[in-house]
């Protein structure tokens, strides 16, 4: 189930370089590790592991806006 949330994430050369914490069903989860990274056009994706549960975090560069997937 994809739903819109709010990510903090580290950001050097550019914006969105890795997410450190999600808010997730009203907590805010801190990410233990970046599993995979991709690219899209216009969309950055990182699968990424948050108290023992895997998610998929995309951020959508032109609505400005970040999804969060369940993927257990």
């Amino acid at each position: 189930m994809e739903s819109l949330t709010k990510v903090s994430c580290y950001s050097g050369f550019t914006y969105a370089q890795r997410p450190l914490s999600f808010v997730w069903n009203g907590q805010v989860l801190d990410v233990k590790a970046v599993e995979n990274t991709w690219v899209e056009p216009g969309k950055r994706h990182f699968r990424v592991r948050a108290d023992d549960t895997l998610f998929e975090l995309c951020y959508d560069e032109f609505k400005d806006e970040w999804s969060v997937t369940d993927l257990n």
